[in-house]
């Protein structure tokens, strides 16, 4: 009885954020419902025992995908006014891809619901009973699908440096740092001595890692 009553607080209140992140017109109140919603989304995983996907939920979603949406959305200067009036036009095709969406959700749960599946068959099995969630998936994701695993992160630093290499420009004017060069200098290019006359001054050079000190 108690966790029906949790299961339904928590599936109600993500129903109402989900929906407030679409109907919200101001796009950080849609942020926030957007962590509200993965915070009682984590609370519907404790409530059947998978305490590693809610933190996962919680730790990446919460605190880095969700964050970072705020930051972007709070960052640009967007004009909502020009977005709104191009809603009527794209509404027909909106919804459109909404029902196609719908029907291959119908579809999937059907064929998982009412297919020749048995349940035994739909869950993994894991690898011991005195163990963990979290030892479970570690065991079999660190032995079973490491090679995978390993791929997958190989594929998610292939796409990070490729989006680096695309938005990173060169702006002219901007002076910019040679690391080889200063680990390769020496104290004589470094640093000159001089010897000035009494009243002419000391003439300093503006760069990185050198100047001319008067003695």
């Amino acid at each position: 009885m108690i966790q029906a009553a949790v299961f339904y607080l928590f599936a109600t209140v993500v129903c109402a954020s989900g929906l407030m992140v679409i109907l919200a017109r101001n796009p950080v109140h849609s942020v926030l419902w957007l962590i509200l919603a993965f915070f009682n989304a984590a609370g519907l995983f404790l409530a059947i025992g998978a305490e590693f996907i809610a933190m996962i939920l919680v730790i990446v979603y919460v605190g880095a995908v969700a964050v970072l949406f705020l930051f972007v959305v709070m960052m640009l200067d967007i004009d909502f006014a020009k977005m709104r009036a191009g809603f009527a036009a794209y509404l027909p095709f909106g919804l459109m891809l909404g029902l196609i969406l719908a029907i291959e959700l119908v579809l999937v749960g059907g064929a998982w619901a009412f297919g020749d599946l048995a349940v035994q068959a739909r869950a993994a099995p894991a690898p011991g009973g005195d163990l963990s969630n979290t030892q479970a998936i570690g065991t079999i994701l660190y032995t079973d699908y490491v090679f995978i695993f390993q791929l997958a992160g190989m594929i998610l630093l292939t796409a990070m440096v490729g989006a680096i290499v695309l938005t990173l420009r060169h702006r002219p004017g901007v002076k910019r740092q040679d690391v080889g060069k200063q680990n390769a200098r020496t104290p004589a290019n470094a640093v000159t001595i001089t010897r000035p006359t009494v009243g002419a001054g000391v003439d300093t050079d503006v760069g990185v890692g050198s100047g001319r000190l008067g003695q």
